[in-house]
């Protein structure tokens, strides 16, 4: 073999390992399905917390950070854009913050399943190329499944409490990027911001406390997804 020869054969060897043969593009009719592994952080903020009705000073509540599962589907409209619908549910701790009575700073008051479907309009840039990244807003609506008080909270009060959260329409931001591999199959990264506000009740023996939360999380995630 020449030099010439041989210069072109690793050459287009080298093309061969940085481009993958078989790789298809996003195009106007296709259906994206992604599997991803997200952590769920909320960048939370609430108000006081009220029994019957009065703020205590110096309370408030915070809520955990959590790591699921979550698939979506992305309809593709037209070459740049698309509408993805997401699911995903998480358990969620909701702690205090201050004293309330017997009540002390940290306790767990209650868990609650979130599930908070959320529907973007999505552009993408490139969707003809390897790497496509895009941008894209829209509504969630969240509801609260099986609120729980913890037997922690109900120890320190002697008495069961009912908990209730209040379901939450907001808005939604994302962008990410898909990385094609091979065939339809391809890698996503993505990151959302969702606005999600809820009132959340605990009434035990005639009482009530009450406290607004601003949870707002930060979703960020990576998988793998299939073009059809």
């Amino acid at each position: 073999m020449n030099k010439n020869r041989y210069r072109n054969y690793l050459l287009a060897s080298l093309v061969g390992i940085l481009l993958p043969t078989g790789v298809t593009h996003a195009e106007q009719g296709d259906w994206l399905v992604r599997l991803r592994g997200i952590a769920v952080a909320p960048n939370d903020d609430s108000s006081r917390v009220s029994l019957n009705g009065a703020p205590l000073a110096g309370t408030g509540v915070s809520v955990d950070t959590q790591a699921v599962p979550e698939i979506d589907v992305t309809y593709m409209f037209h070459r740049n854009w698309g509408v993805e619908l997401i699911a995903a549910t998480a358990e969620h701790n909701v702690d205090l913050q201050g004293n309330i009575g017997a009540v002390s700073a940290g306790t767990k008051l209650f868990d609650t399943w979130v599930l908070p479907p959320t529907l973007t309009l999505q552009y993408h840039f490139t969707p003809d190329k390897k790497f496509s990244p895009y941008i894209g807003a829209g509504v969630n609506y969240t509801t609260f499944i099986d609120e729980n008080a913890s037997g922690t909270l109900e120890n320190q009060l002697g008495t069961p409490v009912d908990v209730k959260m209040d379901n939450s329409w907001g808005w939604a931001l994302q962008a990410g990027m898909d990385i094609d591999i091979k065939d339809n199959w391809f890698i996503n990264f993505d990151i959302k911001y969702i606005d999600i506000d809820s009132t959340a009740t605990l009434d035990f023996a005639g009482n009530r406390l009450s406290v607004d939360v601003d949870i707002d999380p930060w979703v960020a995630g990576a998988g793998i997804g299939y073009r059809f």
